[in-house]
């Protein structure tokens, strides 16, 4: 097997900067502004973003939209190829997901100390699954968060 090559911060910033487009596609619908995608050999093959208030369903979150997106371009859910670039750092349950999907690894902008799954409140990586996804956080972190922020500050303001 090939070693896995470490994308340039010229890369990073592309790719995140992608996900970070769709987290304002969030934040405009009303959604939490997170945002996500998939890349496979190079090539952006999925989306999403946070569609749980308009969707009415709790598994609406960025990255199981993109996760799910990428299965069905690609036509399997073997995604052993796959870089996840998210906003926010993932939640337990799309951590959980990262982890049966096999994602090759996971690029995230802002920490999550409250639900994040890889290192916030939990660590998955430190429970003997069979796949680890490589994992690294602060990527076009401070943007990621002050997106949240006004988001929550506006929520706030207006009475949500």
């Amino acid at each position: 097997m090939a070693a896995v090559t470490e994308y340039t911060e010229e890369e990073l910033a592309y790719y995140m900067g992608e996900a970070y487009k769709e987290a304002q596609i969030a934040f405009s619908l009303g959604e939490v502004p997170v945002g996500a995608v998939i890349v496979w050999d190079g090539e952006i093959v999925s989306r999403g973003h946070n569609s749980r208030e308009t969707d009415k369903n709790a598994l609406r979150h960025a990255e199981l939209s993109a996760i799910d997106g990428a299965c069905a371009k690609l036509g399997g859910w073997r995604l052993h190829k796959a870089d996840l670039f998210v906003t926010l750092e993932p939640c337990v349950m799309c951590a959980g997901a990262c982890v049966t999907g096999r994602i090759r690894r996971v690029y995230y902008g802002a920490a999550d100390i409250r639900f994040g799954g890889f290192g916030g409140v939990v660590d998955l990586r430190g429970y003997g699954f069979n796949h680890i996804p490589e994992v690294r956080g602060g990527i076009m972190e401070e943007p990621c968060a002050e997106l949240m922020r006004r988001f929550f500050r506006e929520l706030r303001k207006n009475g949500g």
